[in-house]
């Protein structure tokens, strides 16, 4: 096992059955089930190639405009009834997560770690199923694997990526955060990068006649109820197993299964207001927590925990105070566990592995048992509140995680195990590594 493991033509192949089962599953065998978001892309896309009505450019929509351009890529495999779109919709997301095992391999090739992180993405995928990649989400994840990978060492670049990404899906921005606080020049470094991100987006639905409607996306989720998926809806979706007075319900405008009742709709009003407190007191512990790491941060290898594991408590408070609790947002955690993998940070063998044992709950509840548990079944509504539970501890472990590595970074910890120190100046006319600096030069 040991041998397989450490093969790369292993990995390869694993990863060409992976995607291939899920192309399978969604193209061939339950692409209704599987695929369904797909026909709504290929639908909007159609409509613009048809008629010249677009989204953003002619119509308020409910994805930042940059979701545009995955949704044309695919487009060339066609935008009839046939399976063309789902076609190429998965290639592209199989070329894309080609391009994050590569750049997870090439960060990890003089580490023992290597390959961990990769087997462990492969994995990821395989548990959680169709959503890994029939959904806009398969596209950010390897964007965010690639940006997350050079965060430490070309942090405009992965501020870019970071960015482009939220302008499909809009979580990937949150990880600016803690990426601004490990760099020197945070405006050159993060910011400006950013900016520029944005301005090609914006620039380009300006032209098309779009800007009044490039930001709709922001207010598109205001009139939601509180999903069934949801980890806060998880008392409400328990309750209707007991009582009449919580009520599931097909919204039909949103094609989304949400909750009435039993003060359901005052929930997902408040998760609202608790989502902007959490994401708020997490920045807050991110600030303190570089201000106590100190000199530390002078290495890549602490910079790099710091982005990751701020990255991941970020992701996980997004997700577990969200009304809105769409399956593939599970998805979103998989780029830093991979990386940190890869890189051998110490401490996150048991979140890799709870969140695995998450992404296959996830599978089991869409698309295998999601139409029981609208109908209020009781085995499938338990494993989505199991899912839900292990989504909150995983939340708190990442939150004391992020102190315990602040501690590990400032002693003798792990952290910096095997990081070269980093470079001192030295005086004029002090010995070098070659001995004493010629006269006349600098030091």
């Amino acid at each position: 096992m040991a041998a397989l493991l450490g093969s790369r033509r292993a990995l390869w192949a694993a990863f060409g059955l992976v995607h291939g089962w899920l192309l399978l599953l969604g193209v061939v065998l339950v692409p209704d089930r599987a695929f369904w978001d797909l026909s709504l892309y290929r639908y909007w896309v159609g409509t613009g190639l048809a008629g010249g009505a677009w989204p953003v450019l002619d119509d308020p929509w409910v994805y930042p405009a940059g979701a545009l351009v995955p949704m044309l890529v695919a487009a060339l495999g066609g935008t009839g009834d046939g399976p063309g779109y789902g076609l190429a919709w998965s290639l592209m997301v199989t070329a894309l997560d080609a391009l994050a095992v590569l750049a997870l391999l090439r960060v990890g090739r003089r580490r023992a770690t290597g390959l961990r992180g990769a087997w462990w993405w492969v994995a990821f995928l395989a548990l959680l199923g169709p959503v890994a990649m029939g959904r806009l989400d398969a596209v950010v994840a390897p964007l965010t694997v690639l940006a997350l990978v050079g965060a430490a060492r070309a942090p405009g670049a992965a501020s870019a990526l970071l960015t482009a990404g939220a302008w499909v899906k809009v979580t990937p921005g949150a990880l600016l955060l803690p990426l601004v606080l490990t760099v020197r020049r945070p405006v050159r470094q993060v910011v400006l990068p950013a900016l520029a991100a944005c301005a090609v987006v914006v620039g380009a639905v300006a032209a098309g006649g779009g800007l009044p409607r490039v930001a709709t996306f922001l207010s598109a989720q205001d009139g939601r109820g509180l999903q069934l998926e949801a980890v806060g809806a998880t008392p409400w979706v328990l309750a209707g197993l007991v009582t009449d007075a919580v009520h599931r319900y097909m919204d039909q405008g949103l094609v989304t299964w949400q909750l009435e009742g039993g003060g359901a709709e005052a929930a997902a009003g408040a998760l609202g207001v608790l989502m902007a407190v959490a994401v708020a007191a997490a920045a807050a512990l991110l600030v303190r927590a570089r201000r106590r790491s100190g000199d530390a941060f002078a290495h890549a290898r602490v910079r790099l925990a710091f982005v990751l594991r701020g990255s991941m408590l970020l992701t996980l408070l997004l997700i577990v105070t969200n009304k809105v609790g769409s399956p593939q947002y599970v998805g979103w955690l998989a780029a830093p566990v991979a990386v940190a993998l890869t890189v051998g940070l110490p401490r996150w063998g048991r979140t890799a592995a709870v969140l695995l044992g998450t992404a296959a709950a996830t599978q089991v509840v869409f698309p295998w048992v999601y139409t029981s548990i609208t109908q209020g079944a009781v085995a499938g509504t338990l494993v989505l509140a199991a899912r839900n539970v292990a989504l909150v501890w995983l939340t708190a472990e990442t939150a004391l995680e992020l102190v315990a590595d602040v501690h590990r970074a400032r002693g003798p910890g792990a952290l910096t195990a095997g990081a070269a120190p980093p470079p001192r100046r030295r005086a004029p006319g002090a010995p070098g590594p070659s001995g004493p600096a010629p006269a006349g030069t600098p030091g």
